[in-house]
């Protein structure tokens, strides 16, 4: 049979575990779980919008969802998207994503007859700036341009 004091310092370790877990810096036992229920609320805001991330791309996967591909190359990014059809109207909303991370193009190369292909290459207007912008966060910023021009095109 457990002791209070084996109760007290195994309730004391699972309250540091649930502390750990979500980045807590709380000390009293409330403010944990208050912390642990915001943490939870993300979590499930987040699941949230994965699964509408995926149901876009499964409604558009018969349409061929464009593939993104972005490298780091020393300061700048080399930046391709490409789907088998035309998307009349994506490169505006591809280019309005680069506005977003105050990303400049040096170099373009479109083409949108039978197909759409954007091969870009992007440096930072600002290369001073504190914010770190790397590879990844280019590409989901170029996907939720993507996604606005699928919402867009579906009014329509």
């Amino acid at each position: 049979m457990f002791s209070r004091e084996q109760e007290r310092e195994a309730m004391f370790k699972k309250l540091q575990l649930l502390r750990s877990i979500t980045n807590s810096h709380a000390h009293d036992k409330a403010s944990v779980i208050l912390d642990a229920s915001k943490y939870i609320k993300d979590l499930k805001q987040r699941v949230e919008r994965l699964n509408q991330d995926i149901a876009t791309a499964a409604s558009f996967t018969g349409q061929n969802f464009p593939t993104i591909r972005v490298e780091e190359q020393e300061d700048d990014f080399l930046i391709k998207v490409f789907t088998t059809r035309n998307c009349q109207g994506l490169l505006v909303f591809i280019l309005e994503a680069f506005e977003e991370l105050s990303l400049e193009v040096l170099q373009a190369r479109v083409s949108t007859s039978d197909s759409f292909i954007l091969e870009a290459i992007a440096t930072r207007e600002n290369k001073e700036a504190d914010d770190h912008i790397d590879a990844q966060v280019v590409e989901q910023v170029v996907l939720q341009g993507i996604q606005k021009w699928i919402e867009v095109s579906e009014q329509e």
